[in-house]
């Protein structure tokens, strides 16, 4: 036999471990999706008996640290950012529109696209960097540092006391976040189009006004507060898998970054086609 018999079988090697590459992963995302589907029902099982049991509290003061931890303190680069945004929609809108003598229509652009998508998609960007690689860092140290199994230890349930009020603080700290970044974008929009393009500030209001209805405002907040939900969880999640010590803890924060963008994108894309089947864009 020739050398180059074995060439066949090397070609069908390297293809079958391909397809246990593909399927290794395939099964790891399932893995992962299961994993935070079952902590988001741990977690909305004790918010319902907080909210049914007068003896079970989710502990105010902790989510409300949370929320100034993960939420306050990222006010800052949203309104830098979102006036960006803003800015940026104003100035790349113009040529087009003024080749039609619509230059007055930039309102209704940016009104509509930051209250729909820009404002609720950056702010769940930055919440993932600012909060997302936080949590998941610390509640990952707490797992190395075995600080997890002596609340166990204690009859101390984990999820009751570390994941529900950072999933609550995401959740709320996004709304809030999102109705920030779209006003700030909107008068960053606004002033770019009275000093620069010269459209009277009367009628760029009135354009946004006639423009925007409630449910803009509305599909956004609720996209708002799936986005931060979503980090919440999975920043928890991956916190909570850690192996592996100091290294572990490093692959969880940037697991929870990636992951929490994709999700967050993809929850973009099944809500804005439910929305548009619906009729509500």
């Amino acid at each position: 036999m020739s050398e180059t018999d074995p060439q066949p079988e090397s070609t069908s090697s390297r293809a079958l471990l391909g397809v246990q590459f593909v399927g290794e992963r395939w099964l790891g995302f399932q893995h992962n999706v299961g994993g935070v589907w079952y902590l988001f029902v741990d977690v909305a099982g004790w918010v319902g008996r907080a909210l049914t049991r007068r003896r079970i509290r989710l502990g105010r003061v902790a989510i409300i640290s949370q929320v100034v931890r993960l939420g306050a303190r990222a006010i800052g680069i949203v309104m830098l950012l979102s006036m960006a945004i803003g800015a940026i929609l104003a100035l790349q809108m113009e040529p087009p529109l003024r080749d039609f003598g619509q230059t007055d229509k930039i309102a209704n652009i940016v009104g509509v696209a930051v209250l729909r998508e820009l404002g609720p998609l950056i702010s769940a960007v930055i919440l993932t960097g600012f909060a997302g690689a936080a949590v998941a860092a610390e509640v990952g140290t707490m797992v190395v540092g075995e600080e997890i199994e002596a609340l166990e230890a204690h009859a101390l349930n984990p999820v009751r006391f570390l994941v529900v009020p950072r999933v609550i603080a995401t959740t709320v700290s996004l709304v809030c976040l999102t109705i920030i970044a779209d006003a700030v974008a909107i008068a960053a929009g606004m002033f770019i189009s009275v000093y620069v393009h010269e459209v009277p500030a009367v009628q760029y209001w009135d354009n946004t006004l006639a423009q925007c209805e409630a449910k803009d405002m509305l599909t956004g907040l609720v996209k708002a507060g799936v986005f931060g939900m979503l980090i919440g969880l999975i920043s928890c999640y991956n916190g909570l898998k850690v192996t592996g010590g100091a290294a572990g803890v490093g692959r969880a924060t940037t697991a929870t970054v990636v992951a929490s963008v994709v999700s967050v994108i993809f929850a973009d894309l099944i809500f804005t086609t439910v929305f548009f089947a619906l009729e509500w864009t």
